[in-house]
């Protein structure tokens, strides 16, 4: 699934879309994309912008209905591509997706995807797959950070 409304702006997010539809495709795996709701987004972090508090509040969103989207959908498990970033806070991952895990009844699958970084993001530049220069938000393109914390 491919659920991202605090992407900002909207051509970014077309970009970011197109390149996991693109993967999807290479992987034939199937993909849903709900539809582009950065109001969302905007309402959840509103006042609350500074990080890391910005962050794990997106985090959550975006967990919580990628978890809600899994159990509707009949899967046991949810994850997120988050864990391969050597950008993100993992723990703050793990204990967002944890925390909604128990509240939406789907187990969060938590690995440390992050030794495999560079080498994935080699492999999708050699196949043409776009590949953001920041984290998404309007907040970090005018930062161009990446996450509440560098690990």
């Amino acid at each position: 699934m491919f659920y991202n409304p605090n992407i900002h702006p909207f051509g970014e997010y077309k970009l970011r879309r197109k390149a996991v539809e693109d993967y999807a495709g290479i992987a034939k795996v199937e993909m849903t994309s709900p539809e582009y709701a950065p109001k969302e987004f905007f309402q959840a972090v509103n006042q609350k912008e500074a990080l890391p508090q910005r962050c794990a509040i997106c985090w959550g969103l975006r967990l919580k209905k990628t978890a809600a989207l899994a159990k509707a959908g009949g899967f046991n498990t949810f994850s997120t591509t988050l864990l391969v970033s050597p950008y993100q806070d993992q723990e703050s991952l793990k204990r967002i997706g944890s925390e909604t895990a128990k509240t939406e009844g789907v187990e969060f699958y938590f690995a440390d995807f992050r030794p495999g970084f560079r080498i994935a993001h080699e492999q999708a530049k050699a196949q043409g797959i776009y590949c953001q220069k920041y984290c998404g938000c309007i907040y970090s393109n005018e930062a161009k950070t990446y996450g509440a914390k560098r690990t």
